[in-house]
């Protein structure tokens, strides 16, 4: 008897387990504060059902002339998220820490940074997504700028 209910809880856990999900993204976008900039980077996340969490690294340019500094940003997120796609649109919010390295000609910081936003998931064909992606960062130390927003479309591959 015991057997028994050991295998028949163990046949409902296995049925009911919902499989992790990961997908990585490769994104182009641009950069406020105190001009518009080019921003790339990638990012590789996975979720179980609604929670999931990311690595995220991104790379703004620095435009000397105009006072904007370089920025890149190495930041870990949480994230929540729609467990399924609906009409084709999964939605999520994140947030999260990490350190960031600002650069303007000689000048530089290191230091740590928070980052806040949310986006979309856009299914095109098959694992084939696009994202779109807001967020906000909060830079302490002696950043130039405190506050960046950053807005990119990617390409997205879930596997």
């Amino acid at each position: 008897m015991p057997l028994t209910r050991f295998l028949l809880a163990a046949g409902v856990l296995l049925i009911t387990v919902v499989p992790a999900a990961a997908d990585v993204t490769a994104f182009l976008g641009t950069s406020s504060a105190p001009e518009h900039r080019t921003a790339r980077g990638f990012a590789i996340g996975a979720a179980l059902l609604v929670v999931g969490f990311e690595f995220e690294y991104s790379d703004t340019i620095e435009e000397f002339d105009r006072g904007a500094p370089a920025l890149r940003t190495y930041m870990g997120n949480v994230f929540v998220q729609t467990p399924v796609a609906i009409l084709g649109l999964q939605p999520y919010l994140t947030t999260g820490t990490g350190v960031y390295r600002e650069e303007l000609g000689e000048a530089g910081t290191t230091h740590i940074g928070f980052n806040n936003g949310g986006g979309v998931k856009i299914s095109l064909a098959g694992p084939l997504r696009a994202r779109v992606d807001y967020r906000v960062f909060s830079l302490r130390g002696s950043p130039i700028q405190t506050t960046v927003q950053r807005v990119y479309v990617g390409v997205n591959l879930a596997f």
